[in-house]
């Protein structure tokens, strides 16, 4: 049995409850319902809205339950459609010795020779897209597809924004560069450059 004290201290503290929470539209019963409740819903600006981008030269990338664009790729090569020249499969424009044309002259220095040629990426027989490793075809703005075979993270951390580089800011929808617009596809590691300028106070510190 509660003693008198007790029983009256109790009443005071329902009261004081009762009434704390009385006449409140919103009450917080632990931290992460109040977090939730006050966080304003942000929702990105419309790609539409970009005066940087026509909607028309983008791509739309959905991976993984992320969606973000790219720009249309095909539609910038100086001489898309391959098919335009390709006419017949490489091996046949070989056998007709008809000589180096325009890119054939382009160097490999990605894998060794047993294991990427021209062909390990390209589709001999429809020029006009890139090939997976089973030969299946890869759209071009979608290239990608063809380095994630073998850059599986890098791809990954691309497609969450942590590699590569958005180009439409970080209120807007995000536009990102695609893998071959900051490597070459033949030569992809990244020549060392000198620094933009001299740092004479990182050399002060290490005297």
């Amino acid at each position: 049995m509660l003693s008198s004290s007790q029983l009256k201290l109790l009443t005071i503290t329902i009261l004081i409850l009762v009434s704390s929470c009385k006449g409140k539209k919103k009450e917080y019963h632990n931290l992460i319902h109040k977090i939730e409740s006050q966080s304003a819903q942000y929702e990105r600006d419309s790609i539409q809205n970009n005066d940087s981008f026509d909607i028309d030269e983008l791509v739309a990338i959905e991976e993984n339950g992320i969606h973000f664009y790219i720009q249309n790729r095909k539609i910038n090569i100086k001489s898309y459609a391959c098919s335009e020249c390709h006419s017949k499969p490489v091996a046949q424009l070989h056998k007709e010795g008809l000589g180096k044309k325009a890119h054939w002259d382009i160097t490999i220095n990605h894998a060794d020779t047993k294991t990427m040629a021209c062909l390990s990426c390209h589709n001999g027989e429809n020029m006009n897209d890139l090939q997976s490793i089973t030969g299946d075809p890869i759209d071009f703005n979608k290239s990608y597809q063809l380095c994630s075979q073998c850059h599986n993270q890098e791809v990954k951390d691309w497609v969450g924004g942590a590699h590569g580089k958005n180009i439409s800011g970080w209120k807007s929808e995000r536009v990102s560069k695609l893998c071959v617009e900051c490597h070459n596809p033949h030569q992809p590691q990244i020549a060392k450059r000198w620094p933009s300028r001299y740092n004479a106070t990182m050399v002060e510190e290490r005297k």
